[in-house]
């Protein structure tokens, strides 16, 4: 087992861990040194620095877990907290209604708001630049996985907190996208799945074009279906705590899914 293995078990197995069950909680483990010990890299520098304020006393029990899906979904969340602070700035200005959008994604108990805070402050302040966070992340994943399509999700989200996507936000998520191995074509479509108005072409959202056949755009569309399903994306690393927003990801494809079909009269 690496060290970086074993930071990660550390950390994951404490207490009364036991993923995935529906009680598990990441947000008092995320913080301290067994955190930064397993992932390394800019998001354990900065899990490092804030866990000099919150440290948790670790045992490792007995029952095995999935070491490598766990440090996946600490990376996933650290980087929404890391890019979503960065992201916040990109405008100029840093508002309650960014910070507020980010606990909408994620289901922050009341208890643990200090320790993100904690991270989000600490991530704004960093000299790291957004895209060190950015490639750290995609380092753990397959390129253009559905659970990076999720965090982008995430931080389109936050991105929209003040009623409109900036260009600066626009061409920051782009850039995100780019280092997770998504093209503009596929860029194009994550816009406009997750700017959630209701004027969105229902065949962006499927990543296809209206002269796409039926039997290729139905194709598309179980593609992203069984790809988004919530329990999917948790077995390759996205936080329980994200699958409130996956959910919605998931009926937002079913949304323009049921808009073609009118259109087209499809059964």
């Amino acid at each position: 087992m690496t060290l970086a293995r074993t930071g990660a078990r550390l950390l994951l197995t404490a207490g009364t861990w036991n993923w995935p069950g529906p009680d598990v909680s990441i947000w008092g483990k995320i913080i301290g040194g067994a955190a930064g010990f397993a992932l390394g890299g800019p998001i354990g520098a900065l899990l490092g620095v804030v866990g000099g304020h919150a440290v948790d006393r670790y045992a490792v029990p007995d029952d095995p877990i999935d070491e490598e899906a766990a440090t996946r979904r600490i990376a996933f969340t650290v980087g929404v907290i890391a890019l979503g602070a960065k992201m916040a700035k990109v405008d100029g200005v840093v508002t309650r209604d960014e910070i507020a959008a980010f606990r909408e994604v994620f289901q922050v108990p009341p208890e643990e708001t200090r320790n993100v805070g904690r991270v989000w402050d600490m991530a704004r302040q960093t000299s790291d630049g957004f895209e060190a966070y950015a490639a750290q992340i995609a380092r753990l994943f397959h390129p253009a996985s559905p659970v990076l399509e999720q965090l982008l999700g995430s931080l389109f989200h936050i991105a929209r907190a003040d009623g409109v996507v900036h260009d600066k936000e626009v061409e920051y998520l782009r850039r995100v996208a780019e280092i997770f191995g998504f093209d503009d074509f596929q860029f194009d479509r994550l816009r406009a799945t997750f700017t959630g108005n209701t004027s969105t072409d229902p065949y962006a959202v499927l990543g296809v074009t209206p002269e796409t056949d039926d039997v290729e755009v139905r194709a598309a569309y179980r593609r992203l279906v069984r790809e988004h399903h919530p329990d999917r994306l948790i077995a390759q690393g996205l936080p329980e705590e994200a699958v409130a927003a996956a959910t919605d990801k998931l009926a937002r494809i079913n949304g323009a899914w049921d808009r073609i079909k009118q259109k087209r009269k499809l059964i």
